[in-house]
């Protein structure tokens, strides 16, 4: 299976490298945000929009999950680099109206890369891809959400259809949109979450009883350590750098354990302060542990071991608040350090000199991000993770927690509106008593399983709110095929993207409302609500004027399409909260766990934060009614002679599957993005040669070897064996069945590749972009996974 590669886009012989950087920010961020938003708003519109972004009067940031201080203590510019590359992708004055359709067929577009699609501006009306046509064609909305509603209702069961969620829809467009799905009778409602952070909800779930963060932002202002693993804050979460400043001024110390050391963690030149536009910055990571690809469960089993063995645990914590603690210190007593070692790449000493920070820390900060958890042990970390917090009682009290950081700006707050294929009995039975109809009980897919659904012919019909699912997914390959297999594909987006031009048999492009954008509706101005990733709960309203004033909120699109598929079968007031959000809020507040008075609370500046018995009362509603010890085995992932372990990432000048541009600045990447960042030893033991381009192949458990062809070899301060490389370009090396065990989120950071010399070695387009064959591994090339055998039971 291949597909055309895109053709004119990118000319990567322009590709450039550089020595990476060693801070984050400073002058040259702020000149790129200045840049940037010129270029793409214009000065006045950029002001306008840059002035409200993360303010309490404001709109919140369509990008990242991080938390605003409180009202009193924000800036004027509250906001980061990413955070202006963000709010221009979406504020931008380029238009991709009815005229750039008609100029540019299928064909040529499917050729084409997102990031060129994504540069061609807002769609300004619906579209409509007519079966067998060559170009998408204007349709009105009512024609639009009948045609929608003849396909749902014409499916032999509601779970043909799926409903997919990206993490930057409102809580109230979050809430219906589940309720419309449930009342037409599925729970195919996979979402975002599913690839990032799932097995972080899974795992937190499991051993706390809640799958959320369980500090508040104070805490991370008066934390003693912060633990960072798995996480690259200086590009993921830019803001998070003022907090952690403003920890160090406080004392506090952080680690750092992340295969690449990443600048943002090195040092951070603070653009609100005069020693971060012309001093020396701030000094973040005291220290780094450079783990190899997949070593973290063995690394924190490794610690909490030693806190074991010295005696720095918290025992009243464990006794009152904790259950399997015996088991767990059995486990840790025998505990193999060949493995360990063998498993992190990092030696004795560096494990006990963060043992010793930790040891004697007694408020310590656990963050982590895509690193800890796109794992086929994903679950395990995290739970390994919240085992150091509890030996010490690093929860439920102040400066101490546990801490995912997300990745998209509500991601968490759709989860807590209900998006979610597998909703707890509880919340179903609220929702049947607030509305009066009786939801399905049976799970849904989840991202990997509606991929699957698509594929062997049991899904007919997908609809995307928001987001880039095709590109987003693991297997790509499968997954475009897969996608070729629906009747009909429905996008909800603001820009052209590669969603769109992998489509069904018939596919429609709905554009709606971006936060940055007024809402009138109903003849008042109507705001929405997101949550971050503390559980805060604030107001977003945006100020501009619509791209177009053919756009629909997500709210108006999904009440409509329920009017239009539902009818009056129900008796949900769909014009009603279309008109009127607060009528959303209200019920939300009736329905949701932790939500009561929500219209009201949201009134405040700032918002409100929601009930999190971890953290606010040491309470855990797991089902031992405490904080759960697990046990996992210490594994060590061998690769087979030859190969490397790879691990997908950002670039600094992308979010998530949104190109923003080309240059990767931190790492000194400039003019492409085709590289793969490889050990200096490893180049010469696998005789490669740095700038030489390579296809990277991976093999994998279903007898396939899948290809990434064409990337630069970039020699990097790498773990030996590892090799990094951005998404989504290698998503097609994951298969569809590397995913977390009990998460069955996508594996995408621990990926067995070997790199095999491009031909020619000379830059050019035109190559493949992704292929998949049947063609068995070598069988000298089997990957193992090697367990402690003392540890099996």
């Amino acid at each position: 299976m291949s597909r055309k590669a895109p053709r004119g886009d990118i000319d990567e012989s322009e590709l450039s490298v550089s020595a990476a950087e060693d801070h984050a920010a400073g002058p040259t961020a702020v000149g790129v945000s200045l840049k940037r938003a010129v270029e793409e708003m214009g000065v006045r519109r950029a002001a306008q929009t840059l002035l409200k972004l993360n303010q309490a009067d404001g709109f919140d940031c369509q990008g990242c999950a991080w938390p605003d201080p409180s009202p009193e203590h924000r800036h004027t510019a509250e906001f980061c680099e990413n955070g202006v590359k963000a709010v221009s992708e979406e504020a931008t004055r380029r238009r991709a109206g009815r005229e750039f359709f008609a100029a540019h067929p299928i064909e040529e577009l499917h050729d084409r890369t997102d990031y060129w699609l994504g540069r061609q501006g807002r769609i300004t009306e619906p579209m409509v891809l007519r079966p067998g046509a060559s170009h998408y064609e204007p349709i009105s909305w009512d024609e639009a959400f009948a045609l929608i509603a003849k396909h749902l209702n014409g499916l032999d069961s509601p779970d043909q259809a799926v409903f997919y969620t990206s993490g930057k829809v409102s809580n109230e467009a979050a809430f219906v949109y589940q309720l419309f799905v449930r009342a037409y009778g599925t729970n195919n409602l996979p979402d975002c979450s599913n690839m990032c952070h799932e097995s972080t909800s899974v795992g937190l779930a499991e051993v706390i009883g809640i799958g959320k963060a369980s500090v508040t932002f104070e805490d991370v202002d008066h934390a003693k350590l912060l633990v960072i693993a798995g996480q690259n804050p200086g590009t993921n979460h830019p803001r998070m750098l003022s907090a952690l400043e403003e920890a160090k001024r406080n004392g506090a110390k952080i680690i750092a354990i992340n295969p690449l050391k990443e600048a943002g963690l090195v040092r951070f030149k603070n653009p609100q302060t005069p020693r971060g536009m012309v001093g020396h910055g701030t000094g973040m990571a005291d220290l780094h542990l450079p783990v190899r690809i997949n070593g973290d469960l063995a690394l924190f089993q490794a610690i909490a071991s030693l806190l074991l063995e010295w005696g720095h645990l918290d025992h009243d914590f464990i006794e009152q608040h904790t259950y399997g603690f015996e088991a767990y210190a059995e486990h840790l007593r025998g505990l193999d350090w060949d493995l360990v070692l063998a498993s992190t790449g990092l030696s004795r000493d560096q494990i006990e000199q963060a043992a010793r920070m930790i040891a004697t820390s007694r408020k310590t900060v656990y963050c982590w991000a895509m690193g800890l958890v796109q794992h086929r042990n994903g679950v395990a970390n995290v739970k390994e993770i919240s085992n150091l917090a509890f030996l010490q009682g690093n929860i439920g009290k102040p400066g101490a927690g546990l801490f995912p950081v997300r990745g998209h700006s509500n991601v968490q707050g759709d989860r807590t509106m209900g998006i979610w294929e597998r909703p707890p009995a509880h919340f179903l039975d609220a929702l049947r008593d607030e509305f009066g109809f009786e939801p399905p009980r049976e799970d849904g897919y989840d991202a990997v399983a509606a991929v699957k659904a698509f594929r062997d012919g049991r899904a007919k019909v997908f609809f995307g709110l928001g987001g880039n699912f095709v590109a987003a997914m693991s297997d790509t390959i499968v997954t475009e095929n897969a996608l070729r297999q629906a009747d009909l594909t429905v996008q909800v987006s603001t820009k052209p993207n590669r969603s769109h031009v992998v489509h069904g048999r018939e596919a429609l492009i709905l554009p709606p409302l971006g936060r940055s954008e007024k809402d009138i509706k109903g003849g008042r101005s109507q705001r929405v609500t997101v949550e971050d990733s503390l559980c805060s709960v604030h107001a977003s309203q945006g100020p501009l004027e619509p791209a177009s004033d053919q756009l629909r909120s997500e709210v108006d699109i999904v009440c409509s399409l329920a009017v239009a598929t539902l009818g009056d079968t129900h008796d949900i007031p769909w014009t009603e909260f279309k008109d009127d959000y607060r009528q959303i809020r209200r019920r939300i507040g009736r329905v949701v766990p932790g939500c009561a008075g929500y219209e009201e609370k949201v009134d405040e500046p700032g918002g409100f934060v929601l009930p999190h018995p971890p953290r606010d009362t040491r309470t855990f509603t797991t089902d031992k009614d405490r904080a759960i010890f697990t046990v996992s085995p210490t594994e060590v992932l061998h690769v087979p002679e030859g190969r490397l372990l790879l691990q997908t990432m950002r670039s600094h000048d992308q979010f998530n599957t949104t190109i923003y541009g080309l240059d990767d600045r931190y790492r000194g990447i400039k003019g492409g993005r085709r590289v793969v960042l490889v050990n200096p030893r490893d180049i010469d033991t696998h005789q490669l040669r740095d700038g030489q381009y390579v296809d990277i192949v991976s093999e994998t458990d279903d007898g396939c070897t899948r290809t990434a062809p064409r990337f630069r070899v970039v020699s990097y301060d790498t773990p030996r064996g590892c090799a990094a490389a951005y998404y989504p370009e290698t998503n097609c090396l994951v298969s569809l069945d590397a995913k977390a065990v009990g998460s069955h989120q996508p594996a995408y950071k621990s990926i067995v590749v070997r790199l095999v010399p491009a031909t020619p070695d000379a830059p050019g387009v035109g190559r493949p972009e992704g292929t998949a064959t049947g063609e068995p591994v070598d069988d000298g090339a089997e990957t193992k996974r090697h367990v402690a055998p003392q540890h099996l039971s």
